[in-house]
């Protein structure tokens, strides 16, 4: 014999913390531009990024 199905849906509230889709978007917007910010330091620099903070 098999259970009745629900007829609604829970309507769960987004999570504070952790993964979830606001997290990721914000992550992915800040690698974006410390990357670009990257290249454009290599650019006027003239060296790479870690020879431009003294690390190598």
């Amino acid at each position: 014999m098999t259970q009745p199905q629900p007829t609604t849906t829970p309507k769960l509230s987004e999570p504070k913390f952790g993964f979830n889709e606001y997290a990721e978007r914000l992550n992915g917007r800040a690698a974006m531009i410390g990357f670009a910010l990257a290249l454009v330091i290599e650019y006027v620099s003239g060296q790479g990024l870690l020879a431009w903070l003294g690390l190598s």
